[in-house]
């Protein structure tokens, strides 16, 4: 890494497949990635609820990313609770291994707890020492300037994707090219969101696809 150059806090790297990819599993992905899609979105926060007229109430579901309770306590005891800081990163990197099935980079099944191929590395912060403790108020207002890059990003990397898609079914490869440019989209949209949401870091996310910033 040359000297003027150097990784932002919250990093995504995926291992390039260096085998042919599952032509049938790519085929039907959409079919395939629906039970792992339902166990993510029952720990995401998406709710399914049974009751009946006596008020009795079922709801299916955990509670997602803590956001709300995490700008509280650093605002009022600048503390990040470990634990809540390891649910925010275990749940995060379980998105991404989804994400990066659906998106075709990998056609091994995603874990819901095991690292594999998707590679996220982000530091526990120092609540007191390392972060602004009024930045969490606004930190989702000053990062609406990537929320609309990030909207034309995702409308790329759907039709790349959808490239991939035909390439893979032909050649049983992932162009690297394309591997690449999805791939830099989810790592421009995890430090937007590690910045944001999972309030990780204070440094303000930069507009590039690559790994390194200046």
């Amino acid at each position: 890494m040359s000297e003027n150059r150097r990784a932002h806090p919250a990093t995504l790297s995926i291992d390039y497949p260096d085998r042919k990819l599952n032509r049938l599993t790519t085929f039907f992905r959409l079919i395939t990635a629906i039970p792992i899609g339902v166990l993510l979105c029952l720990v995401s926060g998406a709710a399914w609820r049974s009751g009946d007229d006596r008020g009795w109430v079922a709801v299916f579901s955990a509670g997602g990313v803590l956001f709300l309770a995490t700008v509280l306590m650093l605002v009022f005891r600048q503390k990040y609770p470990r634990w809540w800081f390891d649910w925010n990163i275990a749940l995060t990197r379980f998105s991404m291994r989804v994400e990066a099935y659906m998106a075709l980079l990998r056609d091994e099944y995603p874990s819901t707890d095991e690292e594999q191929a998707v590679h996220i590395e982000i530091p526990y912060p120092d609540g007191r020492n390392g972060l602004n403790r009024w930045l969490p108020l606004v930190k989702w207002l000053l990062a609406i300037p990537h929320y609309i890059v990030l909207f034309f990003l995702d409308i790329a990397a759907f039709v790349v994707v959808i490239v991939a898609w035909f390439a893979i079914l032909f050649t049983g490869r992932y162009p690297r090219g394309l591997f690449d440019f999805v791939v830099g989209v989810m790592r421009w949209s995890l430090r937007v969101s590690a910045y944001a949401f999972l309030l990780t870091t204070d440094e303000y996310p930069p507009f590039t696809l690559g790994g390194q910033v200046r």
